[in-house]
């Protein structure tokens, strides 16, 4: 016996809707990833700036500004020019 006009009916309507669900699915995978990219954008974004800021903190902590007043407040002092000595490497030794 031939199939009839409504097994055809039935059949193409399941694959109609076996090809919107896939279609629904590929979609939803979509919108998940592009919020899962844009979350990992601004924690990006999040981790350069403090890094910047870090950097700031570090630049300013080890200026001249801020290390000689810590240092005479510890007393320390500046040694004058006349103090500095330049230590020089001997040459190596060749073998």
């Amino acid at each position: 016996m031939a199939p009839r006009g409504r097994f055809w009916l039935i059949l193409w309507l399941g694959f109609a809707l076996g090809v919107l669900a896939w279609v629904n699915a590929r979609q939803t995978a979509s919108v998940m990833l592009a919020r899962d990219v844009r979350e990992a954008r601004t924690a990006r974004a999040a981790a350069e700036s403090e890094r910047a800021t870090l950097q700031r903190r570090l630049r300013t902590a080890g200026s001249r500004e801020v290390l000689i007043p810590r240092a005479e407040a510890q007393g320390l002092r500046l040694p004058a020019d006349t103090e500095m000595v330049t230590l020089r490497r001997a040459p190596a030794r060749r073998r």
